[in-house]
């Protein structure tokens, strides 16, 4: 099986306090935070961030990892399963790369595929959901790469420099993913 936080470029981590001063560096990027987040952009100080990342780690239905280089163990993105509902087993994953220079190197793809891997082989979830502004189409790419299928959209449900953009929707299920993982039916 391999380890379920390690891949050959990536290690997915807990967060600590002292990832905030880098989370705090990253909100000061409109571009960033425009494509990460349906909220309105606005910069946050690293005691915001360290709190967040306390209550976070107390919460039960969340599971947040930051994705750090396996080379350097440097910090360059998040992501995250959350919204966990335990009886429906299903959860809502939420990434972001925060570092400009390591978007568009398949970093994302690579953190969903391991953090798909445990949702379901680890928490044994059965529905992995999430949505997306639908002008990110890296992150769509990203996401169809990595199996998940469009559910459904929100016409206009996001401004953004008064421009009205979709909020789409997608999921994978555990038999796709195992599907796509040539596992099913051993």
């Amino acid at each position: 099986m391999g380890n379920l936080f390690r891949s050959e470029r990536l290690r997915l981590a807990a967060l600590t306090t002292e990832d905030a001063d880098t989370f705090a560096r990253w909100s000061r990027d409109a571009e960033y935070l425009r494509f990460f987040d349906t909220e309105y952009a606005m910069p946050r100080s690293a005691d915001y961030y360290r709190a967040d990342i306390q209550a976070e780690a107390a919460n039960p239905n969340a599971m947040e990892f930051g994705i750090r280089l396996a080379e350097d163990d440097r910090l360059i993105g998040y992501i995250s399963i959350n919204h966990i509902e335990w009886n429906n087993r299903s959860g809502r994953l939420s990434i972001g790369i925060g570092e400009a220079d390591c978007r568009h190197l398949g970093y994302g793809t690579e953190a969903i595929g391991m953090l798909l891997r445990y949702a379901f082989d680890e928490l044994n979830l059965n529905r992995v959901g999430l949505d997306v502004i639908a002008h990110n189409r890296a992150a769509i790419r990203s996401y169809e790469k990595s199996g998940f299928a469009v559910e459904g959209r929100i016409r206009e449900g996001v401004l953004r420099d008064g421009k009205k953009i979709d909020r789409i929707y997608m999921g994978i299920l555990r038999s796709e993913w195992e599907d796509r993982r040539g596992e099913r039916h051993r």
